[in-house]
């Protein structure tokens, strides 16, 4: 029975170093891709980040433009008196 514990004992300690052994050794490093680009992809890097800039200025002045004009309607009494509903259906 005791060499049954023993043998139960080692047998865990083993899974758990093989389990955790991945996570203890240093990791190798790796090449970071971005130090290694020839001009070629560095340029369409630049052109992708050129491109994205332009496509989210855009995007931001239309939001800002939407906010503007929901902003102006809730102002805008409705007829009869009241003043426009707020966004979201909340009164």
């Amino acid at each position: 029975m005791t060499a049954a514990f023993v043998f139960a004992g080692l047998l865990a300690i083993l899974c758990v170093l093989l389990v955790a052994w991945p996570f203890l050794r240093e990791p190798e490093p790796e090449s970071d891709s971005l130090d290694e680009l020839d001009d070629a992809e560095r340029r369409r890097l630049e052109l992708l980040e050129e491109d994205y800039r332009a496509q989210v200025g855009l995007l931001r002045r239309d939001a800002a433009t939407a906010l503007r004009d929901l902003e102006r309607a809730e102002a805008v009494p409705a007829p009869g008196g009241e003043q426009g509903r707020p966004v979201g259906g909340r009164t």
